[in-house]
């Protein structure tokens, strides 16, 4: 529903308004606020912050139009002023306009024209506002996010990516904080957000630091996805810098931070993913290769990097690992010949 502030001292324009605009009004598209002067519509602006335009004559008691237009400018920047007077003359206008009024509509009121008009106003204010919510969520995707990719996300190159619905050639990595469940219960809300926000921070610089991309957080786990040149070689140094890193942070009596890791490589499918309906997508990517890297990192021990023997083969040269053995994981046939990498 759109709230509108009309302001005119004469009191039979409140009754012609309800009944011009009664079935928006039944509708519930418009709902109408009346002050009788400048002094009268400041004081409703006040009692209803949710007014999104004003529609003011010029020529009233106490305050006139003019002078309520600048005032409205002053407090309520946002709120856009339509002013509707018989002043119709140029200088009238251009003192309105000089003053920030955003329309001029001049009586006996066309109410079609009228309508036309609040219309065009509630779209340009629609417009600012949500201009205002973009830079608000951008400033604050700033505190959060490395420049590089803040920087990608504003090129053609990643306008192109993210509408690609695409099976890419890629390496999946799960890195879950060991046993950090158990330390959940223990602890405060405060204290246990603060240690995986600290966690996942020095993940992410690990990550990116490789040109890798943070799918997402899944509870105490983060699944990253490298991509391009020498993918499986990136993910793994990201993956031993994070273990390292983690390893060094000092812990508690009752938790050493730990990480287990699995790591898979291969073909799967990249594109948008989720409910429309919600408009809750999710620019992910699934398939064979993605869920095995999850359950090499669930076969994975306390401290282990784990990778398949299709992974070993394709980083052996520039990797030291060791076999760990063959296993069966979840909705494979046959079992997997399991690396541990090293360093």
């Amino acid at each position: 529903m759109i709230k509108i502030l009309i302001v005119d001292d004469e009191t039979d324009l409140e009754v012609l308004i309800r009944q011009k605009f009664r079935k928006k009004i039944r509708e519930q598209h418009y709902e109408f606020v009346f002050a009788v002067n400048g002094n009268d519509a400041l004081k409703k602006l006040s009692e209803f912050p949710d007014v999104e335009i004003v529609l003011s004559d010029i020529n009233m008691p106490e305050m006139d139009g003019l002078t309520l237009l600048t005032k409205i400018n002053e407090t309520s920047p946002l709120v856009k002023t339509v002013m509707v007077s018989a002043y119709g003359d140029m200088e009238n206008i251009r003192k309105a306009m000089n003053r920030g009024a955003f329309d001029f509509v001049t009586k006996p009121v066309d109410f079609e024209d009228l309508e036309l008009t609040m219309e065009k106003t509630i779209q340009h204010v629609y417009l600012i506002r949500e201009t205002l919510k973009a830079i608000k969520e951008n400033n604050i995707l700033r505190m959060y996010v490395d420049e590089t990719v803040l920087n990608f996300m504003g090129s053609r190159e990643y306008e192109t990516s993210i509408m690609a619905n695409e099976t890419v050639e890629a390496t999946v990595a799960f890195i879950d904080i060991c046993s950090f469940t158990s330390i959940s219960e223990k602890e405060t809300p405060d204290t246990v957000v603060a240690m995986l926000n600290l966690y996942f921070d020095l993940m992410a610089k690990e990550i990116i630091a490789q040109k890798g991309i943070i799918d997402k957080f899944i509870g105490d786990c983060v699944m990253a996805v490298f991509k391009g040149p020498y993918h499986p070689d990136r993910a793994i140094d990201a993956c031993l810098a994070i273990r390292s890193k983690i390893e060094a942070l000092q812990g508690s009596a009752d938790f050493m931070p730990k990480v287990s890791i699995g790591i898979n490589c291969g073909e799967m499918i990249s594109g948008n993913i989720g409910s429309v309906t919600l408009k809750r997508l999710d620019y992910t990517v699934i398939g064979d290769t993605v869920n095995t890297a999850q359950r090499l990192q669930r076969a994975a021990g306390v401290g282990q990097i784990v990778i398949s023997e299709a992974g070993y083969e394709r980083v052996r040269q520039s990797f030291n690992c060791r076999m760990i053995g063959s296993t069966c994981l979840k909705n494979k046939a046959e079992e997997v010949m399991l690396y541990e990498v090293l360093n």
